[in-house]
């Protein structure tokens, strides 16, 4: 039995609650106040917990303690790079001056925050080999959807209206997809080769008039580099079409290969992963776009630019608008600027060094009792199969689940959706080795216990608050308000 403090813990809020208590006292109104509707439309009892203010505070304090997070645990989700984002980058986005600013202020007195985003734009076309960006675009899927409707731009402006398909791979980000079909495209899926690569003789063979250009992920979500990439934009070019670039995994090539340089015309870059924004819950994201000159004038608006005088905020002449409010999400720039100029280029390369060392570390650790679909050199994230498990009646979302006994949260289940019973991993560059071998000998465990004790695996979670749960019940009877048990 718990011994002191809190009784409480395990009750959830409405258990917790006693008949008029109340956790605050507001005075009597001294405003006139409106009258309420009709009866009819107002409901007589309304079930809210009763409790006071430190029994709130208690009570999500403690609800927070028990969540999984990357200040409190190894957090291993492949192609969502949870990595730990310093603090120091944070403070800066709080600095008065940045986070007081408001975005309809005139450029003649926003120049501090017009410059930082000026100086991040270059450092952006730097890292990716690329000779313009704009930073509007707020998530990975947004900057898809913006180049997509670029190269949509570029060939309407062509008069080139035919070209109506686009190629992507089926190791893709499953936005890729979304994106160009929102854009008003056909989709050809690409199959993967034998080694994982994007199967050349198959995009010859789509590479005629009607294409407008392709979709590739690099390193794709097999973890892997295509090692036959430039000359995938070699064909796309000579077929005339444009070739964009999901630079969602741009932690594994930091300093040491430019997308422009091997050919991509036009890529979008999510800050709030490869550049540390605190990432999670499906927000704040920056997902700004890069591109090629002749890609300039189809920027979504605004670009800053720099005048002799002072820096400005512009629109190219054919850009395809405004797709997000205001400027972007103004303190995930300043995060990613901060984060940048701290590393300086030695540190930058040093992200991909370590990412790439982590996640070959632990696929050789572990490659031997895990399955490996592509058996290479993996880049930032490594895809493993459960596969040979399912003879003891063992999935891969038993082992996920089973991880989280041992204090790691899961990795991604069940995609790349080419890799049967996936798992994929990506350990990113700031775990310790420490980290990775412990979560190595949390895995090597659960494979033992596959063989000696597989209901250890196929029941678990044990130690979380929630055990498991009955998923297809969960999903067709979810249970959405509480009642009294």
């Amino acid at each position: 039995m718990q011994q002191g403090g809190n009784r409480n813990t395990a009750k959830l809020l409405m258990e917790r609650s006693i008949a008029n208590r109340v956790g605050a006292i507001i005075p009597d109104s001294d405003v006139p106040v409106q009258e309420l509707p009709e009866t009819n439309l107002l409901r007589s009892n309304l079930e809210l917990p009763e409790v006071s203010e430190p029994e709130v505070v208690q009570y999500f304090t403690g609800l927070s303690h028990k969540n999984f997070s990357i200040d409190t645990h190894f957090y291993p989700l492949g192609s969502c790079t949870m990595k730990y984002n310093p603090k120091v980058n944070d403070e800066v986005a709080f600095l008065p001056g940045f986070a007081n600013i408001h975005p309809l202020q005139d450029d003649s007195v926003s120049q501090g925050a017009l410059s930082l985003m000026h100086e991040l734009q270059s450092y952006l076309q730097e890292i990716t080999g690329m000779d313009c960006v704009g930073l509007s675009t707020l998530a990975g899927a947004h900057g898809e959807f913006a180049g997509m409707l670029m190269i949509r731009a570029f060939h309407q402006r062509n008069k080139d209206a035919n070209r109506t398909k686009v190629a992507i791979p089926d190791s893709a980000h499953g936005t890729n997809p979304a994106s160009a079909a929102m854009s008003g495209f056909d989709v050809i899926s690409i199959p993967s080769d034998e080694a994982g690569n994007i199967d050349i003789d198959f995009l010859k063979s789509i590479a005629g008039p009607d294409l407008a250009g392709a979709m590739i992920t690099l390193p794709s979500t097999l973890g892997i580099f295509d090692t036959n990439i430039t000359e995938v934009c070699k064909i796309v070019h000579e077929a005339g079409g444009l070739v964009y670039g999901d630079g969602a995994n741009m932690n594994a090539l930091l300093g040491r290969a430019k997308l422009g340089h091997l050919g991509f015309d036009v890529i979008h870059l999510n800050l709030h992963k490869t550049f540390s924004t605190p990432h999670g819950g499906g927000g704040p994201g920056a997902g700004p776009v890069c591109a090629k000159s002749i890609l300039y004038d189809f920027l979504p608006a605004p670009v800053v630019e720099k005048s002799p005088s002072a820096f400005e905020l512009i629109t190219p002449a054919s850009s395809i608008g405004r797709i997000s409010g205001f400027q972007g999400n103004f303190a995930v720039l300043v995060r990613a600027y901060t984060y940048i100029k701290t590393l300086g280029a030695a540190g930058i390369k040093s992200i991909s060094g370590n990412a790439v060392l982590n996640a070959n570390y632990i696929m050789e650790s572990l490659k031997d009792i895990y399955d490996i679909p592509y058996n290479r050199t993996c880049m930032h994230e490594v895809v493993f199969s459960a596969s040979s498990k399912k003879d003891q009646e063992v999935n891969g979302l038993a082992i996920a689940k089973r991880l989280l006994d041992y204090g790691f949260h899961a990795p991604t289940m069940y995609f790349p959706l080419i890799v049967e019973e996936a798992l994929m991993v990506e350990p990113t560059e700031s775990e310790t080795l420490e980290t990775l071998d412990a979560f190595i000998d949390a895995m090597k465990a659960i494979n033992e216990e596959i063989s000696t004790q597989p209901e250890l695996v196929t029941e678990a979670p044990h130690t979380t608050p929630v055990s498991k749960l009955d998923e297809a019940k969960a999903a067709r009877e979810p249970q959405l308000k509480w009642e009294p048990s």
